[in-house]
């Protein structure tokens, strides 16, 4: 027995050695989008050109609306009208063109995520071989070996880096990759992970069709592609210059009662088809108040123009149904709208894009914190499932000393 009290102490002073003393915290923060921007006025005059469908007067006039009502001015692309004439089953509503898209995304998806995760690591200022984890996050494809092995080759990460994959999570998995990481940074002393999220819509760009305007014609009328990384870590280094921004207080993930369907996506010949129900922004709205309450309960905040807010713009009338069914102040999603009307939906990636979006803001605007000026905050996303994933955050103060984040 005395052996056996020996080897469990034995246990639990390595069990304790290997924890961080802090919360996981971001470290810095790097985002990309490729060369291709398309005004969202000119969107309907390209897509019904590149897909020969100029014929469909009607159909084009129902898209032109849809687009204005988005309330996005602009989006970056991949796909070009040159990369489509020479792929034109992509063009097509049910040209079979897999083998297409998985072949263009196998060159775009790292080299993109490559170029934000190379920003945010210029951003924290060491050397590539202190990244000890790798989080890749993609929504559009499946190959063996996956994006994060081909990013870790691309970029030259150390060989024994610890990798995970991220997929077939859609929009809320940017929020996912943050709840790994923070449990990989907290449980292993002096873990530095590498979040890497990168989308482009290759996967689901399709001609239009007269009898999924709700939501094909919506999906191709939001989504654009970008890629966004964070270097998470634990008790940051002063002597390294190591600065936090945000603290990953906590997370919180629910399926929402009665959602089944409500968003789905599913790989066919013809690339990624999804289904959207015209409900996803009630169902939202209606169940967000449960995790907040479990976030923020034990913090004793209740009022939620109390907290800065980074929600996922899924569209604009998620965020409109989120403000009127809470009661949100007007500045409250002002960083989710902008970052929607700037970019489209980058999918996974887009929580990232308004993360960086606010501490820029709030340094600009002189406030106390990278929160907007708040303490406390929430990153919430949602996606298929239907599924609400969130973290509590904790914002650093801004001092003289703070550097500004190169844009």
């Amino acid at each position: 027995m005395g052996e056996l009290a020996i080897s469990t102490n034995i246990v639990e002073e390595m069990r304790k050695a290997q924890r961080a003393s802090g919360p996981a915290t971001i470290l810095s923060i790097g985002t990309a989008n490729p060369a291709n921007l398309i005004l969202q006025d000119d969107y309907p005059d390209f897509y019904f050109k590149v897909t020969k469908s100029e014929h469909l007067t009607d159909l084009k006039q129902k898209f032109k609306l849809i687009c204005q009502n988005a309330k996005i001015k602009k989006r970056y692309f991949y796909l070009t009208e040159e990369i489509l004439e020479q792929n034109p089953n992509m063009c097509e509503h049910m040209g079979p063109s897999l083998d297409a898209r998985r072949v263009m995304m196998m060159e775009e998806v790292p080299r993109l995520g490559a170029e934000a995760a190379t920003k945010a690591i210029q951003e924290w200022g060491q050397p590539l071989s202190k990244i000890t984890h790798l989080i890749f996050c993609n929504s559009g494809d499946m190959e063996l070996p996956g994006f994060d092995y081909l990013l870790a080759k691309q970029m030259g990460l150390d060989p024994s880096v610890k990798r995970v994959m991220v997929f077939q999570q859609g929009c809320f998995a940017g929020a996912s990759a943050l709840r790994i990481a923070k449990d990989l940074a907290e449980n292993n002393k002096g873990a530095r992970v590498l979040v890497v999220c990168s989308e482009v819509s290759v996967a689901i760009f399709r001609g239009p069709c007269h009898t999924h305007i709700d939501s094909h014609m919506v999906g191709q009328a939001l989504f654009g592609d970008g890629a966004s990384a964070v270097v998470v870590g634990s008790d940051p280094d002063p002597s390294l210059q190591e600065r936090a921004w945000y603290e990953l207080v906590s997370a919180h993930e629910m399926i929402l009662p009665d959602s089944d369907g409500a968003v789905r996506g599913q790989t066919r010949d013809v690339g990624l088809t999804f289904t959207l129900s015209k409900n996803v922004p009630k169902l939202i709205a209606n169940n967000i108040q449960k995790i907040l309450e479990d976030g923020f309960n034990p913090l004793g905040i209740s009022d939620w123009n109390d907290v800065f807010w980074m929600a996922h713009p899924g569209g604009r009338a998620i965020l409109d149904m989120i403000d009127a069914k809470l009661g949100l102040k007007e500045e409250k999603l002002r960083a989710s709208r902008e970052v929607l009307y700037e970019y489209g939906n980058m999918t996974s990636g887009t929580v990232l894009f308004i993360m960086d979006h606010m501490r820029k803001k709030s340094m600009e605007e002189k406030k106390a914190t990278t929160g907007e000026g708040l303490e406390w905050g929430i990153l919430c996303a949602f996606g298929p499932g239907m599924t609400t994933e969130a973290l509590v955050l904790h914002s650093v103060p801004i001092t003289s000393k703070t550097p500004i984040p190169q844009t």
